[in-house]
Parts: C-alpha cells; sequence; structure tokens
C-alpha cells in the first residue's frame, strides 16, 4: 500500500497536526463578535433567504425525493461499514489506471507530500479547485512555505483570496460579502482591473475571467479536491457551476487530488442518485452546470500525471463512533446551513473550524476530539436543535441527534478531567439541594420570597454568575406557590 495507509477505525484521536479545525476561541465568543456586524447578517440573510427558494422550488418537482433521500443515505451507510475495504479498490483501480495514490494520517503529512509533489515538477504557480479539504489542511499555506504560488479559480475562493479573508460557507466562501464590497475587494488587489467598472455581478465575474484567464494558459499544475470516487472504476468526481474546475482538470500537465476518505462510493451507478441529490440541495439546481469525472492518465487527452492523496485526519476516529460516524456521510451540499437560524446571524466565521454550520458543529469535533476545554467542544451548543437541518439533509444525517449525543459526550469529558464550568456548579448546586427534603422545601420557600423581585413575571438582571443567562434571556419568576403548598391547603396534608 502507499505512504502513510491508515485502516479504517485506526486512530484513537485526531492527530496533533489536524489543520484548520479549531478556532482559536469558543464559540459563544466568536458569535458574539458576529452578532454585532450587522452587514455581515444583512448579507447572510439575503443569501440563504435566495438559496432558500431556489432549493425549495426545484425539490418540489421531484416526486421521489423522499425515496432519492432514502438511497443515499443507504449508499454512504454501506460505504462507511466497507470503508477499508472500499479504498483499497480504489486504489487499485487508480494504479491500473496511470494515477499514483498517497495516502495521508494528517494534514501535516498530506501538505508534505502534495508541496513535494509540485516541487518535484519545477513549477512555481498552481491553479485550484475550490476544495474545503484542501481548506481543511491549510495547503495554500504549505504550498507558501514550500515558495509555490497557489491560484484560487472559484469565483467565490478568489474574492476571499485577494480580500485576504476566510470562507464562511460550503458552497458560496464569499457569503459574507456583498458586491460594493467585493468591487473594493477586486479594485484594490486584481491587477489590470478598470476602476470605472461597476459592481454588476456580470460585470465583476467578467474582470475575475480575464484575470484567470492566463493563470490556467501558464499553470502546468493544478490541484483539485473531489466530491465522490467510485471505488470499482476508480473514477473521480467534481462539480461545479462555473467551468473554472473543467478547465483546471483537463488543461495542466500534474493533477493532484486531495480527498477525504468518506468520499468514496462503491459504483457507478450510485453517481446516479447524488448527482439528483447534490445539486438540487447545494445551488436550488436540477443539475450541475459542470460534471467533470476522470479516471486516472489518458494519453493525450489532459493531465498526464495523476496522484491522489486520500487524507484520514480525524475519519477514523469519527468511524469508530457508532452515534457519529453518520456525519462523515455529509456531500458538503450546504444545505443545513441554509436553514440554521444560527448559522445565518453570526456566519461561518464563528465556528473556527474549515467546516461550519450545523454539519461543521458535529463534524469538526468528532476530527479534532471532544477534549473537554477545546474550542470545539462548544461547537455542539451552537444550535436551537429545531430540526431544520435534518429535514433538509440529502442523506439524512440526523444532526440535532448528534448534536446532543456531543454534549453530554463534553460534559463527561469536563467531569471527568475534573473541568469546572457554570453549567456544572449550577447542576451540582440544585443536586446538593435535591438530595435533601429540608433543603429542598428551604430552596423552595427562598425562591417564592425572592419573586417580589421578579418584574413583569421574570428576572431580567441577575448578579454574576446568574447575570451570564439573564444577559441574553429572562428568567421566570418561581411561582407564588409551590406544589407542596397548593397540596397541603388541597387536601389538609402533613406535605411530607
Amino acid at each position: 500500500m502507499g505512504e502513510g495507509r491508515v485502516d479504517a477505525g485506526g486512530l484513537a484521536h485526531a492527530p496533533a497536526g489536524a489543520g484548520r479545525l479549531e478556532g482559536s476561541g469558543p464559540f459563544p465568543r466568536a458569535a458574539a463578535v458576529a452578532l454585532r456586524d450587522t452587514q455581515l447578517r444583512r448579507n447572510l440573510q439575503a443569501a440563504t433567504a435566495t438559496i432558500r427558494a431556489k432549493r425549495s422550488a426545484v425539490v418540489g418537482e421531484v416526486a421521489d425525493w423522499e425515496d432519492l433521500r432514502n438511497a443515499g443515505e443507504a449508499i454512504k451507510t454501506s460505504s462507511m461499514a466497507r470503508l477499508a475495504e472500499l479504498l483499497e479498490l480504489l486504489e487499485q483501480q487508480v494504479t491500473a489506471r496511470g494515477g499514483v495514490v498517497h495516502w495521508a494520517r494528517d494534514a501535516d503529512e498530506a501538505n508534505r507530500i502534495v508541496v513535494a509533489l509540485v516541487q518535484a515538477t519545477g513549477s512555481r504557480q498552481v491553479v485550484k479547485v475550490k476544495s474545503m479539504v484542501t481548506q481543511e489542511i491549510g495547503l495554500n499555506e504549505a504550498l507558501e512555505r514550500g515558495g509555490i504560488e497557489a491560484i484560487e479559480t472559484d469565483l467565490a475562493e478568489l474574492i476571499v483570496q485577494l480580500g485576504h479573508d476566510e470562507p464562511s460557507h460550503i458552497l458560496v466562501p464569499a457569503i459574507h460579502r456583498n458586491r460594493a464590497q467585493i468591487r473594493e475587494i477586486f479594485r484594490q488587489e486584481m491587477p489590470g482591473f478598470d476602476r470605472a467598472l461597476s459592481d454588476e455581478p456580470t460585470v465583476l465575474a467578467g474582470a475575475a475571467r480575464t484575470y484567470l484567464r492566463h493563470k490556467f494558459l501558464e499553470t502546468t499544475v493544478a490541484i483539485s479536491g473531489a466530491n465522490f470516487a467510485v471505488a470499482d472504476t476508480g473514477t473521480l468526481v467534481v462539480v461545479e457551476s462555473e467551468g473554472n474546475g473543467r478547465m483546471c482538470l483537463t488543461l495542466p500537465e500534474t493533477l493532484i487530488t486531495v480527498m477525504g476518505i468518506e468520499k468514496v462510493i462503491p459504483a457507478w451507478r450510485d453517481m446516479e442518485v447524488f448527482l439528483q441529490l447534490l445539486p438540487r440541495s447545494s445551488t436550488g439546481e436540477r443539475m450541475n452546470p459542470y460534471t467533470s469525472m476522470w479516471t486516472g492518465v489518458t494519453r493525450g487527452d489532459g493531465p498526464q500525471s495523476f496522484h491522489l492523496v486520500l487524507l484520514d485526519n480525524g475519519r477514523t476516529a469519527a468511524l469508530a463512533d457508532e452515534v457519529g460516524r453518520a456525519a462523515l456521510h455529509c456531500i458538503r451540499c450546504s444545505a443545513c446551513l441554509n436553514v440554521c437560524p444560527v448559522y445565518e446571524r453570526v456566519g461561518g466565521h464563528a465556528y473556527g473550524s474549515t467546516y461550519p454550520g450545523p454539519i461543521g458543529a458535529i463534524l469538526s469535533p468528532q476530527l479534532t476530539g471532544i477534549t473537554g476545554d477545546g474550542p470545539n467542544d462548544t461547537l455542539p451548543f451552537a444550535s436551537t436543535l429545531c430540526g431544520a437541518c435534518a429535514d433538509v439533509c440529502p442523506v439524512r444525517i440526523d444532526i440535532p441527534r448528534i448534536l446532543v449525543e456531543l454534549r453530554a459526550r463534553h460534559v463527561e469529558v469536563a467531569a471527568a478531567r475534573h473541568t469546572w464550568s457554570g453549567e456544572r456548579i449550577a447542576m451540582r448546586a440544585a443536586g446538593w439541594a435535591m438530595r435533601d427534603a429540608q433543603r429542598w422545601r428551604l430552596a423552595q420557600r427562598l425562591a417564592t420570597h425572592a419573586r417580589r423581585f421578579a418584574r413583569r413575571g421574570a428576572f431580567r438582571r441577575l448578579p454574576w454568575p446568574l447575570s451570564r443567562w439573564t444577559a441574553s434571556r429572562d428568567l421566570p419568576a418561581p411561582p407564588a406557590q409551590t406544589f407542596r403548598q397548593w397540596w397541603d391547603e388541597r387536601e389538609g396534608g402533613s406535605g411530607s
């Protein structure tokens, strides 16, 4: 087998070199900052509302949509159960067709492999197809350290790159920017950009097309991700809307694809299901304008050197989790982000990880591990548990169930590590009071007496640490009469 191979079920936790899967601080702190950005909220609300409406329209046209969802879930469940077998078959098929397969345990190893492959070609520049997994491992930064310039060719990714920014959405990385902001980025960062050009989307797209055309023609190495890999034929699949991916996958002499191991599916016929589910769930289109498929190397047609880097980076740890492994079914459509009330208000940057929104809230903590006090431990709490994400997921991932499971796991790990939090202190105090009848009666009396300080039937402001609750919500005042008091009056009992 190839370099650094990892069998399904191998790693106990995410490796140290896991890449960009964790922010510098907890979600609540980052969300508080994002909530103060009113322009961000307007941009997000407008964009997600548009995508939701388009998705709803095209999904409503499909009479057997729920059957398709069930089929997608079944294929993904079967793929994860046979992951080691399918990956070995994929390697055999890619190798037989002239490709070279590399296995990467973590982000650091994947970056070393890719940088070495590019350097071996002598090129100092690469063009890139939009790829979440290369964002995950921080490949652009690794290439830069190796003296290689990476050029993003997807329009939204190009906007993010030129703006020295970070993606904030799985499908639309620059969703947090409006067209006036994009025009300003192009004006400042894009060589040859005409300052007199308007901020009309067609004008901005035309300017980006002109800028990228020369890059496509002069660059000999391309890097892509993959939406799917078909094990029984060794075929890689990329779906996109702009045609930039097709240029990257056909013009360069060398193609390097970095793919998470969970993207493999068993057979060619399975693509029928996913090519119906993915475009409707992601862009609200009946089909993708560009669906590119390639199998190894074909003499005289397309890249003459093909390398496939299979990345683990915590995925086998997630696979070992009976509840959480369903997160690996994700086909990166972003439908869950577009319906999530939390994401719509804070955007993707607040999540810290490459993977934002509801799917990121369950995937990132599993890839890095629940530690008890890490930034990703807060992500499962970044949800109202409304269930909208599960309703729209094309492969029926029960995100709310996994969120609850990860919350419980965080509490267990924190308790085992004796990590104290406001929640744990409150639960310990409640437990102490409830274990003794006299203490519980006293607590009820104190709460009843405190009622007179409540305004309009609720506490609007309490002293610290209870202020952490009332800072964002009201605390209902206790009833004027406890159940014991009511029972005593009704039955004339002793209250025992």
